[in-house]
């Protein structure tokens, strides 16, 4: 179908035609430099997008981000039919269209839609926006990238030297731009990552500046990436069924109030108590709280593995619920506190809610400074690594969409099986997918039963080594 633009207004129509044009004549002059940062966009595109999901490119030129993404259904839309009859030859399992980001005509939504340098071209940036809107759904996620003004007079002097071919005229926007269009047409921006500080193919120096002082020196940057999602509805579509698991090691004397105040959500409430590997009477009490307990749905299993990580996946494999909630057997957060959560989730306020006990006062015993100190420094060095605001990552509560959630231990293999407590394989799987993190405040107990199960210095260089390993998985690459 030949390229259709009589619904775009005419001076966005004149441009859109100039761009075509150029791309039209455009060959695959591409030097060195810009072959190299090509190939980088693609290995950050790639660690960004999962297996197995549909990707739509709006400009996606001659194919060759897309030619870099084994394992996703492509498709692909530009406004040069000489780019896109290159695309197919590289690509024929893709769809290719000619069109235009501004006026787009398909079928069906896609998980993950790529800008990539395309807004630095778009004739109404903003316009693009809407239409990418219409082609998602709820899960979808918006992924873009952007050139830096500040890099200009580098393009330029590139240009007279002839280390960069031509290109077609470009806008001149910032990431405050780009996030207010994103805002305007609907989307909710959730990370940003500036990228690139060398796109040379030079050995050792492009791996040292890329990968160690790109995360450290963002400004200077050569290109901005941005995430976003569609902005949930402001009423809750619908309700549904839960799952709280219960990890219990040495927790026999909160068994029954576990059942007792966790309360029922959505429509209804699942709890799932596995016990892991317990020196006292813990497996006894659970079972005849299941005897004789006939009100709630109850699940209960003893975990074959060792360690709170294990013990969540074992329950989670083992429940039910379209949403999927953490509960610490100690019950230093309080059962009562969860339907805040599932209020989040629900709403799609947040894909992946995190409880918080660093925003009200804590009573007396609940946390010793040592500890304190402790999570106020992973929480400054979380949300860095995130680059979402995280308050407080040892808190056990966390909640999710199953969903969401089998997509993480999909691409579990992308971080390895590192983490005994649970709570880090879900923070860097939740941002790996780019899940919005919404933080939850909540109300932190003492102990009424029992001792802690964490040893402050042994788990505290465990953790430490785990944030070096999540660095380099995230930021470092």
């Amino acid at each position: 179908m030949p390229l259709d633009l009589t619904t775009i207004p005419e001076l966005t129509r004149t441009q859109l035609e100039r761009t075509r044009d150029f791309y039209d004549l455009e060959s695959d002059r591409k030097t060195g430099s810009s072959r190299r940062f090509h190939e980088l966009l693609a290995r950050y595109y790639a660690q960004m997008i999962p297996d197995g999901v549909s990707v739509l490119e709006i400009g996606c030129g001659d194919g060759s981000l897309l030619a870099l993404l084994p394992g996703r259904t492509v498709t692909g839309v530009d406004l040069s039919a000489k780019q896109l009859e290159k695309a197919r030859a590289k690509l024929p399992h893709g769809r290719f269209f000619e069109q235009a980001g501004e006026a787009l005509s398909l079928e069906g939504t896609f998980d993950y839609i790529i800008i990539s340098e395309t807004v630095n071209l778009a004739a109404d940036v903003q316009r693009v926006f809407d239409e990418a809107l219409r082609f998602s759904h709820p899960g979808t996620r918006l992924i873009l990238n952007f050139y830096s003004s500040l890099w200009s007079p580098v393009f330029t002097l590139s240009k007279w030297l002839g280390l960069r071919g031509r290109t077609s005229a470009s806008n001149w926007l910032t990431l405050d731009d780009v996030r207010n269009m994103l805002d305007l047409a609907g989307w909710q921006p959730l990370e940003v990552q500036p990228r690139i500080l060398f796109p040379f193919d030079v050995p050792v120096l492009g791996p040292l500046f890329n990968r160690f002082l790109a995360p450290l020196l963002p400004w200077f940057c050569l290109t901005c990436f941005c995430t976003a999602r569609p902005r949930p509805p402001q009423k809750r579509e619908r309700e549904y069924t839960v799952s709280v698991v219960v990890p219990a090691r040495n927790e026999s004397g909160n068994i029954e109030a576990i059942l007792r105040r966790t309360p029922e959500m959505g429509l209804g409430t699942e709890i799932v108590l596995i016990e892991g590997n317990s020196t006292d009477d813990t497996w006894k009490k659970i079972q005849a709280v299941a005897a004789t307990n006939h009100g709630r749905n109850l699940k209960i299993l003893k975990q074959t593995g060792k360690g709170k990580g294990n013990a969540v996946r074992e329950g989670f494999a083992a429940s039910t619920g379209d949403i999927l909630m953490i509960l610490d057997a100690d019950l230093t957060v309080p059962p009562e506190e969860l339907p805040k959560f599932y209020d989040a989730v629900a709403s799609r306020h947040g894909e992946f809610a995190n409880g918080v006990r660093l925003v009200y006062p804590m009573e007396t015993e609940a946390m010793q400074f040592l500890n304190l100190l402790a999570n106020k420094t992973f929480s400054v060095i979380f949300t860095w690594l995130l680059l979402q605001p995280i308050k407080d990552t040892l808190c056990g509560t966390k909640v999710l969409f199953r969903t969401d959630y089998d997509h993480i231990a999909k691409n579990r293999a992308f971080f390895g099986d590192f983490d005994p407590f649970g709570d880090f394989d879900l923070l860097f799987g939740a941002d790996k997918l780019h899940l919005k993190i919404t933080d939850i405040p909540v109300r932190y107990r003492d102990r009424t039963y029992g001792s802690t199960n964490i040893n402050r210095w042994r788990h505290g260089w465990l953790l430490l080594r785990m944030v070096l390993f999540a660095a380099r998985k995230l930021r470092f690459t």
